[in-house]
């Protein structure tokens, strides 16, 4: 599902601040070769183009109509014809990429188009199956880029571009307003204090005294806490470089971490029961979440606790919180389109395709419809969204509108970071993804399952929240990142 591609690992290597200084992997600064590499194609004789992604519902229709109005238009007039496979999901693309690597029995060889994360596609470049997209592009048409955007598709330190951003997302925190307006009402509770995590977990906790103990917030991605929450506490979880990376894993800056989300989850603050929190504010289990700006689509328009139950809700979109005291700093995420290795014909008319896509008024047409981010440098505005909805007619949802509005208007007052890509780094996202929630979650049940053998509440959450029960939690959590980068089993 791609509204929670948020999930996924990031890309990139260094911070900094604007448009056109955000993240990235690789070299500091790259421009395109003076002679610029071409092919000869054939319109008559269309080269075929496939491409894997990992697109669905409203998303995939977006993309199928881009791709279809190129083979209509620009593809058949260049030669060039484009055929799109969606196979589910980011994990389900990732496996068939990965079984295609090993040869596996019954896989696909690679498509000349594939969507990917920095750390599958380092993956891939270390096989020797990614095309050097850059020595296709002149300096000029690579400066149009978000530099940041650009920089996580130099995958090492050598000025070779391998990933192409076609999209991308950060985080936005959405709530349910309804619901939230008579709790506000009485306890004086403003979105102001949404601002930072810390404000948020005060905030679950009130919302829990005062609802007779329903959770208030959950959210999609524990990879993005951990590394967004550290950067902006100004460490660097994964200083990566080369292919190659540092833990810094400061105990400290864990423990806020860990009594911002694993604390207020075992005491029924926060909560995660459905496969993405956007599941969750539909049930009713929670009022709001921090997710993927291209989740903003999956926000309900109903809490449906029940079969028989629906209840009308409205919604406000706002900024993610940041760590209390810390920087302002912004997940920047979404796959790229990577180009398989193989003959001058089909890297360059695969090129043309990402470049005709890439272009403002065809990404935006995209994004509008999937609550992605433009990758041009002058799309990312309200103006440009503005006139792209009115010159294509595009029927716009209000929340997909106020999430990119919002983004857009303060894109340049922020900082947008993406961890750099390194050998195992998916296998430390999982541990970043997984560790800390599944902990939680298991510890918050056995606590319900003590409150309801006559424990109070306060004494059966006791022995979940101390240093020790810190401290020994934090031993495991170090031991598994070690091990996943190390490439241990």
């Amino acid at each position: 599902m791609v509204a929670n591609v948020s999930r996924r690992g990031f890309l990139g290597a260094a911070a900094t601040t604007g448009l056109g200084l955000l993240s990235g992997c690789g070299a500091s600064s790259q421009q395109a070769a003076s002679s610029v590499k071409t092919a000869k194609l054939d319109p008559s004789n269309p080269t075929n183009i496939g491409v894997w992604h990992y697109y669905n519902g409203s998303q995939q229709a977006a993309f199928d109509d881009l791709v279809n109005e190129f083979n209509t238009n620009a593809g058949k007039e260049k030669g060039i014809y484009v055929e799109a496979q969606s196979l589910g999901s980011v994990s389900d693309l990732e496996a068939a990429i990965s079984d295609s690597l090993a040869g596996v029995v019954g896989s696909s060889d690679l498509p000349t188009i594939f969507f990917s994360y920095s750390d599958t596609a380092y993956t891939v470049q270390q096989a020797g199956k990614l095309a050097e997209v850059g020595q296709y592009f002149t300096a000029d048409e690579l400066s149009a880029y978000v530099e940041g955007y650009l920089k996580e598709g130099y995958l090492l330190d050598d000025d070779k571009l391998y990933l192409l951003p076609v999209a991308k997302s950060t985080e936005t925190f959405m709530i349910n307003v309804t619901d939230w307006e008579p709790f506000a009402a009485a306890t004086g509770a403003t979105f102001e204090d949404l601002a930072t995590t810390e404000g948020v977990t005060k905030v679950a906790q009130s919302y829990h005294e005062w609802s007779g103990g329903r959770a208030f917030y959950g959210r999609d991605s524990m990879s993005n806490y951990f590394i967004i929450g550290m950067r902006q506490m100004g460490a660097e979880l994964f200083d990566a470089a080369d292919g190659k990376v540092t833990l810094n894993l400061d105990r400290d800056k864990v423990r806020r971490l860990w009594d911002n989300y694993y604390v207020p989850y075992v005491n029924g603050w926060f909560k995660a029961a459905g496969k993405f929190r956007s599941d969750d504010v539909k049930t009713g289990e929670i009022l709001a979440y921090t997710g993927s700006t291209a989740s903003a689509t999956y926000f309900p328009d109903q809490v449906t606790p029940d079969s028989d139950t629906a209840t009308t809700i409205g919604y406000k979109v706002l900024a993610a919180p940041i760590m209390e005291g810390g920087e302002r700093v912004c997940v920047q995420q979404g796959a790229g389109m990577c180009v398989s290795a193989s003959d001058d014909e089909h890297e360059y008319a695969a090129v043309e395709f990402l470049k005709w896509f890439s272009e403002p008024e065809n990404n935006l047409r995209f994004v509008c419809q999937s609550s992605y981010l433009p990758v041009l440098k002058e799309a990312n505005t309200v103006e440009a969204l503005d006139a792209a909805i009115k010159n294509n007619g595009l029927k716009v949802s209000d929340k997909t509108y106020d999430t990119l509005s919002l983004v857009m208007s303060s894109i340049e007052q922020e900082t947008f970071y993406a961890a750099g890509c390194f050998e195992n780094g998916s296998a430390a996202r999982k541990v970043l993804d997984y560790n800390l929630s599944d902990k939680a979650a298991a510890d918050r049940a056995a606590i319900e399952q003590a409150i309801a053998g006559g424990a109070s509440a306060a004494d059966a959450v006791a022995p979940y929240v101390t240093d020790d029960a810190f401290s020994s939690w934090f031993t495991v959590f170090k031991t598994a990142l070690e091990s996943a980068i190390a490439g241990s089993k």
